[in-house]
């Protein structure tokens, strides 16, 4: 487990039910966001306003940066402090969002460069997400999947 992954189960103790747990996180924004960085703003700023505006018709709003967090019943978007590396940075400051296991359809990840996308469906709308080439975006969607099998 990564030390962002650990320090998201901790800060988010905080907003989750009781008895609930994360079993899977890891740190993600908007899909565009890199590009936008990189020297694209307009291409990656639309590519923003897409995932943002698909999240707002699923009715799960995303923050950036943000922990995109499984639990055994729920889907979560946790706002975080800015992430350094080496587990400096990632503080969880919020709840955004989170909608029951029942409302997502997939989680989908797909490799691209030097990172991830992940495709998180949520009441039929994708919604695009950014992830760094070593968050564990496989294991949520593994443990997304598990949870999704005992809902």
């Amino acid at each position: 487990m990564s030390k962002h992954e650990q320090k998201i189960k901790e800060g988010a103790k905080p907003f989750l039910d009781e008895g609930e747990e994360i079993v899977a996180a890891f740190v993600a924004r908007p899909r565009g966001w890199t590009q936008a960085g990189a020297g694209s703003a307009i291409l990656g700023g639309m590519q923003q306003k897409r995932a943002h505006a698909a999240a707002e018709q699923a009715e799960f709003r995303l923050a950036s940066p943000m922990a995109l967090a499984v639990t055994p019943t729920r889907l979560l978007s946790l706002k975080i402090s800015s992430p350094i590396g080496l587990g400096i940075g990632g503080d969880v400051k919020e709840l955004v969002s989170a909608v029951p296991i029942a409302d997502v359809d997939s989680i989908e990840v797909k490799r691209l460069a030097l990172g991830k996308v992940v495709t998180v469906t949520v009441r039929g709308v994708p919604i695009k997400l950014e992830v760094n080439a070593l968050a564990d975006a496989s294991g949520l969607a593994e443990a997304f999947e598990r949870a999704k099998a005992t809902a």
